[in-house]
């Protein structure tokens, strides 16, 4: 007997292998950034030994390694308090009900006012039994939002020291260096250490943005994406001007190598550096 010919249907073990791959990546892996955060701190603390942005990256790391625990957690739901919150409803709800029973309640209406009383006065009743309930239920979001916002502040923070560590990272200053004043910051960086400094500078905004966005992928709360949002905003905004001076000081390197100038023809600008 011939074997059958033709295309072969794939073994459901290489549909689930497929599943996984893709599931891989559809989301962000906390283990991985928290890895190449670590990467990232080793490789500035190995060439800037002494620059604190070394220390900047060592507190990005502990951040990270929270931030991967915590976004878990959030996700998960508080079920002792949703326990507890289920109990207590039921608890007023049943008090209620045994107030509602046993009140004696006149039912006779002599007028129309008295009549607009009693709706008002039971209308009311309702809209604070609904909006106690309400806020029990709302409970578990509103610490929840509380708690990822607090840890969305402090990427915020991070975010701003970074760029005040790039801030007088001028790539004019390795070429230009004017004269010194008693408060001129210390400028003793190559070209190419200071692109590789700035390059630092651009990479921790970019895992700042990513750790924040570890929040929001299981956890679609409307004001904490927005949060993490303008986190993500503000880290672009910082790398592509951290990228700028980067640029800048290629080209500028580029023009030294292909076209070497003398002192003697440039002009003779005061620094405005300082």
């Amino acid at each position: 007997m011939r074997p059958k010919t033709g295309p072969q249907p794939f073994p459901l073990d290489t549909f689930a292998a497929l599943g996984n791959l893709c599931a891989v990546y559809r989301s962000l892996n906390a283990e991985k950034i928290v890895e190449t955060v670590r990467r990232l701190r080793d490789r500035i603390q190995e060439r800037f030994p002494e620059a604190g942005l070394g220390r900047v990256a060592d507190e990005l790391l502990s951040v990270a390694e929270k931030s991967a625990v915590t976004a878990e957690a959030i996700a998960q739901p508080l079920l002792p308090l949703r326990l507890g919150i289920g109990v207590l409803v039921v608890m007023f709800l049943v008090i209620v009900t045994w107030i509602a029973l046993h009140l004696k309640i006149s039912t006779q209406i002599d007028r129309f006012s008295e009549f607009l009383q009693a709706l008002d006065a039971a209308l009311n009743t309702v809209l604070l039994i609904g909006g106690a309930i309400f806020s029990l239920f709302t409970l578990e979001i509103r610490r929840k939002r509380n708690r990822a916002l607090k840890l969305v502040h402090e990427l915020r923070s991070l975010a701003h020291i970074v760029d005040m560590h790039q801030l007088t990272k001028d790539p004019a200053t390795i070429t230009d260096a004017g004269p010194r004043t008693a408060s001129s910051p210390k400028r003793s960086m190559t070209r190419f250490e200071l692109s590789r400094y700035l390059d630092y500078c651009s990479e921790m905004s970019s895992l700042i943005g990513k750790i924040a966005a570890l929040y929001v992928q299981n956890y679609d709360d409307p004001v904490v994406l927005s949060a993490v949002d303008q986190i993500e905003d503000l880290t672009t905004s910082l790398s592509r001007k951290t990228w700028q001076k980067i640029t800048i000081n290629n080209q500028m390197q580029a023009d030294s190598l292909s076209e070497p100038r003398t002192t003697a023809a440039l002009p003779n600008f005061p620094n405005q550096l300082d």
